[in-house]
């Protein structure tokens, strides 16, 4: 009974010990923050919450501040935002409104500002890296990702993290002096995929929905054991613009051999419209006759909504989309049949741990040797 209760007694020591890390976690990622929290206190054995909320105020007519109440003097501090949640809302002198990443983005220049250079290190989580996709000049043309980049290193941060970036380069040259940790999730999502998708291996394959998508294709295929890729071929029309992009006049699936009854996972970084994943899976189904298939991507951001998605499955265009929970997502689509999360808290919390600890975080940022092996266990049985 004594050494119960002295055991007791300096647990409780133990977790009431300050740390020296915090996460400033807005409105905009407090669901995936506060797992984040827990998974932490799994890892370093802890029962502390590590969470700072920040009062990000907003006036009627969309100026705004930010006031911190908790104190984050010497402190490892961990800023993390979701850029692309569009459900925070304020009142504006024009009614409610939702607000975008320029807005979100605003935002975290403000809560770094508000730690008043008293944090011993900020760091920025963005797993959707903030304007990823305008990362080349044409022409006279904003380069948007760079000027944010360096921003960021100007008002004095430390490094960068991030989830399967656009283009990876793009962000090194844009802020060379400033490490960009760019993770991802692919492990996460295949251990999800098939644990609950029965794959005969023998019959699957992988699908890059274009060129530049290939390296992340083949990452999949390998960690698969090896199966089979194929690429789509997309031709665009450089003489128009819709909704931002070049449509597409051609689109043709290039393999060598038949892939008429096999299962294809198609994989990108995000799903914007979601059209150009959907027109690919519908290729492979209806003219090159194979069995499933299963889409797969970092990031789901529906621009368009999921009726499109309803539809596409209704016509048995594909069988399931995996997406993980690093953006917001409405509730009405995770409801869906069609739509699987893969929760990737536990990743971004052995990142934080390792960085506040001063610890290697190259063997975090792609597959765990640990979700290698039991891949491999799985793809036995």
């Amino acid at each position: 009974m004594f050494f119960d209760k002295m055991l007791n007694y300096i647990n409780t020591l133990r977790f009431k010990k300050d740390s020296d890390l915090k996460l400033i976690i807005p409105d905009n990622f407090i669901e995936v923050g506060r797992k984040i929290n827990t998974n932490i206190n799994k890892i370093k054995k802890t029962r502390c919450d590590y969470i700072v909320r920040p009062d990000l105020i907003r006036f009627n007519n969309g100026e705004g501040k930010c006031i911190f109440e908790d104190s984050i003097r010497g402190k490892d501090v961990f800023i993390l935002s979701d850029v692309s949640n569009y459900s925070v809302t304020y009142d504006s002198q024009i009614g409610l409104h939702h607000m975008m990443p320029d807005e979100h983005f605003q935002d975290i220049k403000r809560m770094i500002n508000a730690t008043c250079g008293h944090a011993k290190r900020v760091i920025v989580g963005m797993p959707y890296m903030y304007q990823s996709r305008q990362d080349k000049r044409n022409g006279r043309e904003s380069l948007d990702l760079a000027m944010a980049l360096g921003e960021l290193k100007h008002y004095g941060v430390s490094e960068i993290i991030t989830a399967d970036v656009h283009n990876k380069s793009a962000c090194d040259n844009a802020s060379p002096q400033m490490p960009i940790n760019n993770f991802y999730c692919s492990d996460d999502i295949i251990l999800n995929l098939i644990e609950k998708e029965y794959f005969d291996f023998e019959k699957s394959m992988i699908g890059s929905p274009d060129f530049g998508a290939i390296p992340r294709a083949n990452f999949y295929a390998g960690i698969l054991g090896g199966l089979p890729l194929g690429v789509f071929y997309k031709q665009r029309d450089y003489s128009k613009v819709e909704d931002g992009l070049n449509p597409i006049k051609k689109h043709k699936f290039l393999f060598d051999g038949d892939i008429v009854g096999k299962d294809v996972i198609i994989v990108d970084d995000m799903i914007a419209t979601g059209g150009s994943i959907l027109d690919s899976a519908k290729q492979l189904k209806e003219k090159m006759k194979v069995d499933r298939v299963f889409l797969v991507a970092t990031f789901g951001l529906f621009t368009k909504g999921y009726k499109m998605f309803d539809e596409a499955y209704k016509n048995g265009v594909f069988d399931k989309l995996y997406v993980t929970n690093l953006n917001y997502v409405p509730s009405e689509i995770k409801n869906k049949p069609w739509f699987e999360e893969v929760d990737c808290s536990m990743k971004l919390a052995n990142i934080i741990c390792n960085i506040n600890e001063d610890k290697p975080i190259g063997n975090l940022l792609n597959a765990k040797k640990e979700t290698v092996e039991k891949i491999k266990m799985l793809r036995k049985y």
